[in-house]
């Protein structure tokens, strides 16, 4: 089984940096239609990944239970 712990500091740090990239979004500092797409994608990016850990690490500990 993965350790709660590694599992719970990835997942804080992934949120605290979609947070962080989506506050920017949401009080105005973008500068431009390119950082915006940027900054959008670096969330995506982060999501996308989050949930891949997600299923990985419930089909390991299905595995291995």
């Amino acid at each position: 089984m993965i350790s709660k712990t590694l599992e719970e500091h990835f997942r804080k740090q992934v949120r605290n940096q979609m947070n962080e990239l989506a506050d920017v979004v949401a009080t105005g500092g973008i500068k431009s239609f390119e950082e915006y797409k940027y900054i959008t994608g670096q969330i995506a990016g982060l999501a996308f990944a989050e949930r891949i850990f997600l299923d990985t690490l419930e089909e390991y500990n299905k595995e291995n239970d």
